[in-house]
């Protein structure tokens, strides 16, 4: 009994080592979930983004969403602007598990950069535009609808730099021989790509499912990206607690 309570201690000690070997994957794990839920709090109850307000109003009934959400729409999107740095660390995190794949670096390089491009019209933009509205409320009615079009049509509609991100994704999982994520996960991907480019007719419709607002356009997508982000936290869980804590990435 006593031998194998010392042996029970000597692999929880071991493995407390090399959890603290990994310590900053670890902190940079954590940041994922948290920033995917400020990102929820902030887009759902603050701004009101999600689910998309209708595209097929007045310029008046566009000015009255503002006045109404005025403040929240200013916490929301200012809260944004501080922990948007969020995003990256958890991107970072996914590269570098992509460096650990039997594969060329130059995925993990275009998966960094298709998400950097694509999260200035896919996020940042949409904040800007509403606090901008949100400024000067006095505003002519017509500009306020303006950045309400530019703000809701970024958001929904930045499709190529995405649809390129879950692409190299899906391709660097299949490709890869070290087995760092499961094949499954490269499937979820793909079906990313193709809820962006079922977005693509947002920029013609204002009624229907292919709307910004649509069951399409928005809640499909929607629905299948909260699964993508679901298994990408599980799954770099797993990476993680699978990773020698000496093991050296390529650069």
């Amino acid at each position: 009994m006593t031998s194998t309570a010392g042996s029970e201690a000597s692999v929880r000690e071991r493995a407390s080592m090399r959890d603290r070997g990994k310590r900053d994957l670890w902190i940079c794990w954590w940041v994922f979930p948290v920033f995917y839920t400020l990102f929820g709090v902030i887009f759902v109850p603050l701004t009101r983004v999600m689910p998309p307000p209708r595209p097929d109003v007045t310029a008046d009934q566009i000015t009255a969403f503002f006045d109404a959400h005025s403040l929240t729409i200013k916490i929301g999107f200012g809260l944004l602007m501080v922990v948007i740095g969020g995003g990256s660390i958890a991107n970072g995190l996914v590269a570098h598990q992509m460096k650990r794949m039997s594969i060329s670096p130059v995925f993990a390089y275009g998966y960094i950069a298709t998400l950097a491009v694509g999260g200035i019209p896919g996020c940042l933009f949409a904040g800007l535009a509403f606090l901008t509205a949100t400024f000067r409320p006095d505003r002519d009615p017509q500009l306020i609808a303006l950045l309400y079009d530019i703000a809701l049509l970024s958001f929904i509609g930045s499709l190529g730099c995405f649809a390129t991100q879950y692409l190299i994704f899906a391709l660097a999982i299949f490709l890869d021989r070290n087995r760092i994520l499961p094949n499954w996960m490269a499937y979820v991907s793909i079906w990313q790509v193709v809820t962006e480019l079922m977005a693509a007719p947002v920029f013609i419709f204002r009624t229907g499912p292919f709307a910004w607002n649509g069951a399409i356009s928005f809640y499909e997508g929607t629905a299948i990206f909260g699964v993508y982000i679901a298994c990408l936290i599980a799954l770099l869980r797993k990476a993680i607690e699978r990773q020698p804590a000496d093991e050296r990435v390529p650069d």
